[in-house]
């Protein structure tokens, strides 16, 4: 299992100068490859090193660097067609398509640069790296992060590290190796409903509110209408400002939500079921005043959060398909739209049972997760005559 750890950089001054040049080489490298590559319709790696590397050679890069920019370069491409296939940049004929195929992809001069074990090395009892710059190695560079931080570097850093720089900070964003817990025998599998109102609410009583990271986004969005009005550098520089901000507070809250879901299910012995909400996006339609609370909507996030703490903890967890868990009684199975009488409130038709409208849809999702463990379970191999 792939875990990102991020650990801050304290170079001195001509060192974090070094840095900060490597990375605008590279990637004013990248824009020129990306350039080659759409002239060339976007051929693959392979073909795209031989009519790009030696060019990079001679601009100054050592040979993994040189290595790693045609890679991004080329990953970059496979993500755009990933998300022209999906249909996230719009239909065919769109505006916002039709900018992103008729021109090259270009990288930001503080864009991340990817290095692997030939170009960094870490010294853990010195807290310090050593890593490849275009004016030469850099050694002795230090580095800090959390304890927590430090032991998941030591114990399971294996693999590509990215540096990055933010605000004048430099930052190695490592990818470590966990090994994930063997999974045990459910004993039942506890209902996850993910929304807008409430985060999550599961089968076994928890709700997450999300009253208050609502008003927290309401306030921010306010606030970002007021900046862009003014449109002054100092105002785009504080958006950018408060747009990291608000992920990082989602992020928090979802961090909590999942470890609470997490834990309960481990110590009950239970799995985790969760609702497969692929395109809901674009499924579902809203008012105009409605869209900006659907789009701001975390839930994928959550689900990803949910599925590595589970993978750490050893605890079984599926997707259920969400047709009708709303409308469903979780008492009798009637399915009826009328069953919602309102956000909150569901009241079967045909049973009369009467409770809330998330805990009906958690205890029909955590009955799914099951039907689709046990169907898993079931031997696929022809009985002998």
């Amino acid at each position: 299992m792939k875990i990102v750890t991020q650990v801050k950089l304290m170079p001195e001054a001509d060192q974090a100068a070094a840095l900060l040049a490597t990375l605008h080489t590279v990637n004013e490298a990248a824009c020129w490859v990306s350039g080659v590559a759409f002239e060339r319709g976007v051929p693959r790696e392979y073909e795209l090193r031989k009519h790009t590397y030696a060019e990079l050679k001679a601009r100054g890069l050592g040979a993994q660097a040189a290595q790693h920019v045609i890679k991004k370069t080329r990953d970059a491409y496979t993500t755009l067609k990933a998300n022209v296939r999906a249909g996230n940049l719009g239909k065919p004929g769109s505006k916002r398509r039709i900018k992103a195929e008729s021109k090259p992809i270009t990288f930001r001069p503080e864009a991340a640069q990817p290095y692997d074990d030939r170009c960094l090395s870490w010294q853990y009892d010195a807290g310090t790296v050593s890593i490849w710059t275009t004016a030469g190695r850099l050694k002795n560079v230090l580095f800090a992060c959390s304890p927590d931080a430090f032991k998941m570097l030591r114990e399971h850093r294996k693999g590509e590290s990215d540096l990055i720089e933010r605000d004048g900070v430099f930052y190695l964003i490592a990818v470590c190796d966990v090994p994930e817990a063997d999974q045990y025998e459910p004993s039942g599998f506890i209902g996850v409903d993910l929304g807008i109102t409430n985060i999550a609410t599961t089968s076994t009583g928890y709700r997450a509110a999300g009253r208050g990271l609502n008003r927290h986004r309401k306030r921010q969005l306010d606030l970002r209408k007021k900046l862009q009005a003014k449109g002054t550098k100092s105002a785009k520089r504080l958006l950018k400002k408060r747009s990291r901000k608000e992920a990082r507070h989602t992020a928090n809250i979802n961090h909590i939500v999942s470890k609470a879901i997490v834990t309960t299910a481990e110590r009950t012995g239970s799995g985790i079921a969760l609702e497969d909400l692929t395109g809901i996006r674009s499924r579902v339609r809203l008012r105009k005043d409605q869209r900006t609370a659907l789009h701001s909507w975390g839930f994928l996030q959550l689900g990803q959060y949910i599925e590595y703490k589970a993978k750490r903890a050893g605890v079984p967890l599926v997707y259920v398909d969400p047709a009708y868990t709303s409308r469903q009684c979780s008492e009798c199975g009637h399915i009826d739209r009328r069953n919602r009488r309102s956000q909150a409130m569901f009241a079967c038709r045909s049973c009369g049972a009467l409770m809330h409208a998330d805990d009906n849809a958690s205890h029909n999702i955590g009955r799914k997760g099951e039907t689709v463990w046990n169907a898993g379970r079931e031997s696929r191999v022809p009985a002998t005559p």
